[in-house]
């Protein structure tokens, strides 16, 4: 059975990618900012894999982290940032807050791919 992953990013252009990269071998749902990345986790959905975005509007994805492990059920989810933003104080923060990786953006399908891997294994 495919593993799910929660795509968040308000740029259309990298969850339309992300989806193509990773459709094949995932279930694959985007959503296009935090708020309702963790509307849809609230309301019983499951994934395997939160790849998200730190900066985007309502809810950026310092805030959907920090929200995700204040909350008994969805605490364990393993969360990926997926960024343009630069790395140094951003990387550190994203660790402590609970991340279990960090990928700047550019990236390749196979960075991104191999990191996933890691992850769900």
């Amino acid at each position: 059975m495919k593993k799910t992953l929660l795509i968040v990013d308000d740029e259309l252009s990298i969850r339309v990618l992300l989806e193509h990269f990773l459709g094949e071998e995932y279930n694959v749902v985007t959503k296009e900012d935090g708020s309702k990345a963790f509307d849809w986790l609230e309301n019983g959905n499951h994934t395997d894999l939160i790849l998200a975005d730190l900066e985007m509007p309502v809810l950026d994805g310092f805030e959907l982290l920090v929200k995700l492990r204040n909350n008994k059920q969805m605490q364990t989810i393993p969360y990926m940032v997926v960024t343009g933003k630069n790395k140094s104080d951003n990387y550190l923060k994203s660790f402590r807050l609970g991340a279990r990786d960090f990928l700047q953006k550019p990236f390749t399908p196979e960075e991104i791919k191999s990191r996933i891997e890691i992850i769900l294994k």
